[in-house]
């Protein structure tokens, strides 16, 4: 059974900063792009960034406060938020888009993220 597990969240203040990791079990000749994704009460799970073998992308609210990075080896990525807002308040989950699919089809378990004072 493949398994993608995340840890990282918590309660900050705003203004602080917070590291999220997912680590998949897939192998990794199968995956094509990792992301995180994140859902606040009331609304859709929207992307917060992706990454594939070349590149980078992020949502224009979270550009140049949060970075994604991926650790191959490791089969696992990373999100780096600072300067985090309330707004930022949400489950953050790790998505997975396989070589053969044409959207994101394997999720984590989420772990909740927290901004306030």
């Amino acid at each position: 059974q493949v398994q993608r597990v995340e840890s990282g969240g918590g309660l900050v203040q705003p203004g602080g900063s917070l590291r999220l990791s997912c680590a998949a079990s897939e192998n990794i000749l199968n995956i094509y792009a990792m992301g995180w994704f994140r859902q606040a009460p009331g609304k859709q799970r929207e992307l917060v960034a992706d990454i594939t073998t070349g590149s980078t992308n992020y949502a224009d609210s979270v550009k140049g406060r949060f970075t994604i990075s991926r650790d191959n080896a490791k089969n696992t990525i990373y999100l780096q938020m600072s300067s985090l807002k309330p707004e930022d308040t949400a489950v953050y989950y790790c998505g997975i888009r396989r070589i053969w699919s044409s959207e994101y089809d394997l999720w984590g378990q989420g772990t909740q993220v927290t901004v306030s004072s």
